[in-house]
């Protein structure tokens, strides 16, 4: 569940796009089709940093997740 004011994107890969998307969670697409995973996270990284906070989740192409970006403030480190 994200937290509140974190701006969070999916890159996942699409078969009937033929290629990597990204997505913000919620469902609006973002950006593509791009040929490789690289490209993609190179848009969803312009897309999180424009945020105070953001989150980038990143599938392999069978929809599991394979890793996660936090940018912004920790709010595990941060008190108040």
């Amino acid at each position: 569940m994200p937290r509140a004011g974190r701006k969070v994107f999916h890159v996942t890969y699409e078969d009937e796009v033929g290629g990597w998307i990204v997505r913000a969670e919620g469902g609006r697409r973002q950006g593509g089709p791009y040929s490789t995973k690289a490209e993609a996270m190179a848009e969803a990284r312009r897309g999180v940093k424009s945020a105070a906070l953001g989150r980038i989740v990143v599938h392999g192409r069978d929809g599991k997740v394979q890793t996660e970006h936090t940018y912004g403030r920790d709010p595990r480190r941060h008190r108040g």
